[in-house]
């Protein structure tokens, strides 16, 4: 069953603010990529590989969300902004951030997972994720999503 966790949030700052950089000693990757359909298996299988590395991967909930929730974000990129685009990952103090940048300037919105056949990626992303938001880059775009990455009570949320 689907859950809406990101929706009852109240976050001012999920939509505009962007992420300050992570404290040193957190994890960091930073890929850029061609516009090709094959981009986004290649994205995805990086995700997978660098949360091993980070020892994130064992907790399979968080990797298999993460895997699913870049894989709408770097498809959206590939079939709105049909350019270039960059994917980074930050993990620091129990959460786990994925970005998806690139040169559209045209922001997501959420459609109703009910109509159509398609646009249902940024439904998931605000279902599954704890937080997302957008935030301009100069002409284009960064839409990025948060997941927590251990299991102890309050890991990875924001504190008020």
């Amino acid at each position: 069953m689907l859950r809406l966790s990101g929706a009852g949030l109240t976050d001012p700052d999920a939509w505009y603010g962007p992420f300050p950089q992570p404290p040193l000693g957190a994890g960091h990757l930073s890929v850029e990529y061609d516009p090709r359909p094959r981009v986004v298996r290649e994205a995805r299988a990086e995700v997978r590989r660098q949360l091993e590395a980070w020892g994130i991967a064992e907790r399979g909930e968080v990797a298999d969300t993460a895997e699913l929730l870049v894989g709408e974000l770097v498809t959206n990129a590939l079939r709105h902004a049909a350019a270039r685009f960059r994917l980074t990952l930050f993990a620091a103090h129990g959460v786990l951030r994925c970005e998806v940048s690139d040169p559209d300037g045209r922001l997501p919105r959420v459609l109703d997972a009910a109509t159509g056949e398609s646009g249902r990626g940024m439904f998931l992303v605000q279902a599954l994720a704890q937080r997302w938001g957008c935030h301009r880059d100069g002409p284009g775009k960064t839409v990025w999503f948060e997941l927590g990455t251990c299991g102890a009570g309050g890991c990875g949320r924001r504190q008020p």
